[in-house]
């Protein structure tokens, strides 16, 4: 590795070319990570957990890559970040040139370091994991975008000549943010509506600030406005502006809502006070009551007991936040064993450490309640697993004669997500399926409707940020080809689903 270390604010376009490295001296190094906050002090703050690398650091764990040709990292990165590429500028002291690398084919790497299951996508192919602890590409890549920020900031090219056509996008969240972006910098003029107070999505309302500060969202916004992004926000299509008047308002539309909807537990007792969706408790205890609708401004208080049903990553962002609320009893409540879990596993570990207790092979009966409905408890049964289901986990079933009670003031359901079934309402002219999830082709992210386009939850069902932002990436370019055409052509009439001539 250079001697020298300053870091360099020379862009990759700049970078050296990357000569054939030494890679039996490169799995010698030993792995680095960032430090974090003990388990004790983060509880009692809504800090991130990770500070960032320190530069000397940061420039050592990305000399491990081996800068390997076939580069799995970057195949297995759904919107394939030219991982070596960024680590081998990082570890010359280009800071800048890696995080341009980055910000080349995702408009939010600050987000997706943080947020990305790096385990199951880069990291979990990066050759050096084989036998040692994969590089560090995730906390590497907020390390270099953060590094940027603060020094200076991002300098992208101005964007192209206004086009004259403009589109509507339908929700500020992951899918949201990339479309708007990319199609903003291609001369067209974009329109975010937003139904919350504030735009960010599931990255404001529905990830904690121990996980994502909710200052690197607000700097996105801010990058949006400067390419002319306008943002309305408390608009609700269907509610505060009809579809048809939506529609009208421009060229194209893409529908980017997310799957905010909780699914029910379906038990006796759930309607109990004090029963509450993942979603609703989580934006109630991370947010200022001035970021919510009013419906959602009343303040938790500091519960003493809280349990969570579930186990995804949501319902780890609850527990974690139930402690932060200063319960002292915070109980998760999973069907089955930790090797079924779907989460990430180092959400779990942080979870353990800050003294969550779990209830494996649980499934909750019935929400027990006092006599003024409140909720005082959740009535579990054992389960046992059987043979796999369609996921290939074994399915659970109950143990007869085993139920049991944990005491509770608040229980959170945190068992999934489905497509608010309103927008059906709203728009019933397009073709959803049987959890309301919206029909797209899946190379243009168009729905059956003529110049409207959708992707990321609301088309996937829950997933992960990188995930709606790769749709975002797709229909950005379909759409772009659509206003094109446009631009040529009068507007045609009629569903377009299975009818790529316009592209």
């Amino acid at each position: 590795m250079p001697d020298e270390m300053t870091p360099q604010g020379s862009s990759s376009e700049a970078a050296p070319e990357r000569p054939q490295v030494d890679r039996k001296a490169r799995f010698k190094i030993p792995p680095h990570r960032p430090d974090k906050q003990p388990a004790a002090e983060r509880t009692q703050n809504w800090d991130e957990v990770y500070h960032l690398f320190d530069v000397s650091t940061a420039r050592i764990e990305a000399e491990r890559c081996i800068q390997c040709p076939a580069a799995p990292c970057q195949k297995a990165c759904p919107v394939h970040n030219d991982i070596p590429g960024a680590l081998w500028l990082l570890e010359q002291g280009d800071f800048n040139g890696a995080a341009n690398v980055f910000r080349e084919t995702s408009e939010l790497p600050e987000m997706c370091g943080r947020l990305c299951p790096q385990e199951r996508l880069c990291e979990g192919h990066c050759v050096v994991g084989k036998n040692a602890l994969p590089v560090a590409i995730g906390k590497l890549e907020t390390f270099t975008t953060e590094w940027q920020r603060a020094n200076g900031g991002p300098q992208h090219p101005p964007p192209a000549a206004p086009t004259g056509r403009s589109v509507a996008i339908v929700g500020s969240g992951p899918a949201g943010i990339g479309a708007a972006e990319r199609l903003a910098r291609l001369g067209h003029s974009v329109t975010i509506y937003e139904a919350w107070p504030e735009p960010g999505g599931v990255l404001r309302y529905g990830i904690p600030d121990f996980k994502l500060n909710k200052p690197a969202v607000a700097r996105k916004f801010e990058e949006l406005s400067t390419l002319g992004v306008e943002v309305r926000t408390n608009m609700r299509i269907g509610v505060d502006l009809s579809w048809d008047d939506l529609r009208a308002s421009a060229d194209a539309v893409f529908v980017a809502i997310g799957a905010s909807e909780g699914a029910r537990l379906g038990i006796p007792g759930e309607d109990a006070d004090g029963v509450i969706t993942a979603t609703e408790f989580l934006v109630r205890s991370n947010l200022p009551p001035e970021e919510l609708p009013e419906s959602l401004r009343t303040s938790l208080g500091s519960p003493k007991r809280v349990v969570v049903v579930g186990g995804g990553d949501t319902s780890m962002d609850c527990v974690r936040s139930a402690r932060r609320l200063g319960a002292e009893e915070v109980t998760l409540v999973y069907r089955r064993t930790e090797a079924e879990m779907q989460g990430r596993i180092e959400e779990r570990t942080h979870a353990v450490e800050e003294g969550v207790r779990f209830e494996y092979l649980a499934s909750p009966i019935e929400v027990l309640h006092d006599a003024e409905g409140h909720v005082s408890g959740l009535r579990c049964v054992r389960m046992e697993l059987g043979d796999a289901d369609d996921t290939g986990r074994r399915r659970p079933h109950p143990v007869e004669g085993s139920e049991f009670d944990i005491a509770a003031e608040i229980v959170v359901t945190a068992i999934g997500y489905n497509v608010d079934p309103e927008w059906g309402v709203a728009v019933p002219s397009v073709t959803r399926d049987r959890w309301d999830r919206l029909v797209v082709d899946p190379e243009t992210m168009q729905t059956n409707l003529t110049g409207v386009f959708a992707g990321g939850d609301d088309v996937n069902g829950a997933d992960l940020v990188v995930t709606a932002l790769a749709d975002s990436h797709r229909a950005a370019e379909a759409i772009d080809r659509y206003l094109r055409t446009l631009l040529r052509e009068p507007m045609r009439e009629g569903p377009l689903v299975g009818d790529s001539s316009f592209l």
